[in-house]
């Protein structure tokens, strides 16, 4: 008899509250970074997340967070702070982004505090992570697809670095930011209100522990974890049993192969021993780019992968992981990089890819799970701008997130709209057009959905959006780097492809500049930035859709007539309604 079954059944009720309570930690953490961070990226785009881990490093809730932010990473950072540091105290602080050590990229600052009871015992840790509109790299972006290596890239690297003692800054980590950074005072607002986010997380764990007891919080995190193990067993064993490999190709770029870097995952379902198992292993060494995976995203981007498929939602946390094994190869593209592989854009693009391979291989073994392929970032709409303004003299640095990828589709719905990237699951906010107006000196003029752009399908991918842009009275720098305009989101199951990504600059003389898949170019003021997002790859014939669907779809502008009748074998009369004879007629014809 194991541990887990003499152990006394846990009352459910007082499970689910203090598990919520939990929960309302990190969504205060959170709140905390969204309204005092300085960054737009952080406090327009909410590119954050806030995570708890135990003692023991095994991670306890995530509420509200990017997925490939912490579910595969928050241990691994909170480990690296220990092994580091193996005697923290209470005040201390600590300060990480190496992807080295656990952590996403380099741009994604964390802090980590951890949290001890009234005798000294650490019992929990907290981290709160934000993207940084600048963290030191060589050139004005936190996107360098294109580094040879992290000395090309630049960054400053923070290997769980101790930046508070006795809650008080070590004045001498804070200088070194300052005069690396491009915009030191907007990073020192941010990593104030990281410094807060985390704090505040702290003292939310202090208070529940003396109210509830120490020792009943740690022991509710084992009983948390093992329902969600049981939860997580019960899911799998209802998925068809089968192994199945798939790849996902992204776009090449310099001293890559030419057709593109191929994310492949093998991966095995087993009903009987509720295990689901990828195996990332075979697939190529890392690359002189900066797309590679960092640890945590390729672990996290094939764990994302799996919770995408599953026919009913888990809870991402220690318990449900036990049923999910992620086999990574050290110095492999998607694995685990050594020093000093750039993995500058590890937190999107590649790992999007890997993504996609574990949902399409989940929806090959059983078609009422996995997903289609979902459109990939990062585009010239979600790029880093950055400049003098000419309205007060400032240096600008900051990520605009005006659009990016469509979703994909599934055995049950559409395409999610707003995805952004796989690894962000729709968290970030698209930008407010009049926000980034008045916070940089840019004219946004065109943003919307393109019409019959999805992978067509029973269920379709969301379609892409144009976005058109342009510096006012100066120019600007543009980073980015991104996918999809070579290799478009796939179909499955007789799903269609999306239309890929495209983008170039018009200046006003009517001159056209094509831009590539990843790059750093100067923006002048009679320029106009044109980015094209890619859709998202459909699921199922599309033969098969509910005409009534795409009736409403035309009607909504998704898609074309020409569309409904060409691709769907729907026909849709002129006031929008389903020619139900029509459309029965030209399905009977195939």
């Amino acid at each position: 008899m194991t541990a887990t079954e003499t152990r006394p059944k846990p009352d459910g009720v007082r499970l689910a509250i203090t598990q919520k309570r939990f929960e309302g930690v990190t969504r205060k953490m959170a709140n905390t970074l969204l309204r005092t961070a300085r960054s737009g990226v952080i406090n327009t785009a909410r590119d954050f997340s806030c995570a708890l881990v135990t003692a023991d490093c095994e991670l306890l809730t995530a509420a509200d967070s990017y997925p490939i932010h912490v579910i595969g990473g928050a241990d691994l950072m909170a480990r690296a702070m220990l092994d580091m540091h193996p005697d923290p105290k209470p005040g201390d602080a600590f300060l990480h982004n190496s992807p080295y050590h656990g952590n996403s990229h380099a741009a994604d600052h964390t802090i980590l505090v951890p949290v001890f009871d009234d005798d000294g015992r650490h019992r929990f840790t907290v981290l709160a992570k934000a993207h940084q509109a600048d963290c030191g790299n060589s050139l004005p972006t936190t996107y360098m697809g294109n580094a040879r290596d992290v000395y090309e890239e630049g960054a400053l690297i923070f290997p769980a670095v101790k930046v508070q003692t006795g809650y008080k800054d070590i004045q001498d980590i804070i200088n070194i930011c300052m005069m690396r950074i491009r915009v030191p005072n907007q990073w020192r607002g941010d990593y104030l209100a990281t410094v807060g986010a985390a704090r505040i997380g702290e003292q939310a764990i202090v208070r529940m522990g003396r109210e509830l007891g120490w020792d009943a919080l740690t022991q509710h995190a084992q009983d948390w974890f093992d329902l969600c193990e049981q939860q997580m067993i019960a899911c799998i064993r209802g998925i068809k049993a089968g192994r199945a490999r798939a790849t996902s190709m992204h776009d090449p770029l310099p001293r890559t192969p030419p057709e593109g870097i191929p994310a492949t995952a093998d991966v095995t379902v087993d009903p009987e021993a509720a295990l689901i198992t990828v195996d990332m292993t075979d697939n190529i060494d890392s690359l002189p780019v900066g797309v590679n995976l960092s640890h945590a995203c390729a672990r996290t981007a094939a764990l994302v992968g799996v919770f995408n498929s599953l026919p009913t939602p888990m809870q991402p946390n220690a318990g449900s992981l036990r049923r999910i094994v992620v086999h990574l190869r050290e110095g492999c593209v998607v694995g685990i990089p050594s020093h000093p592989t750039s993995t500058s854009v590890a937190t999107t693009n590649l790992g999007d890819r890997v993504t996609n391979a574990v949902q399409c291989a989940l929806a090959a073994i059983d078609p009422t799970i996995g997903m289609a392929e979902g459109g990939a970032a990062i585009p010239p709409a979600a790029g880093v701008i950055s400049g003098v303004d000419p309205r007060n003299g400032h240096a600008f640095v900051n990520e605009v997130i005006l659009a990016a990828a469509g979703g994909a589709g599934t055995p049950t719905q559409d395409g999610w709209l707003s995805l952004f990237s796989m690894g962000n699951a729709g968290m970030p906010f698209y930008d407010s057009v009049e926000v980034d107006e008045m916070l940089h000196p840019m004219m946004i003029g065109t943003r919307r959905l393109v019409a019959d752009s999805e992978g067509a399908g029973m269920h379709r991918g969301a379609p892409g959006i144009l976005t058109e842009y342009r510096p006012v009275d100066c120019d600007f720098e543009l980073g980015y780097c991104s996918d999809g305009t070579v290799n478009a989101a796939k179909g499955t199951r007789g799903g269609l492809d999306a239309q890929p990504a495209r983008q170039w600059l018009a200046a006003d003389d009517g001159t056209i500049t094509p831009l590539g898949t990843s790059e750093q170019v100067l923006v002048r003021r009679d320029q106009t930035v044109v980015s094209y997002s890619t859709a998202g790859g459909g699921y199922g014939d599309p033969a098969t859709r509910d005409p009534e669907r795409i009736a409403k779809d035309v009607r909504e502008k998704w898609i074309t007539r020409e569309r409904a009748r060409d691709v769907y074998k729907a026909v849709i009369a002129p006031d929008g309604s389903v020619d139900t004879a029509a459309t029965a007629a030209l399905r009977a014809a195939l």
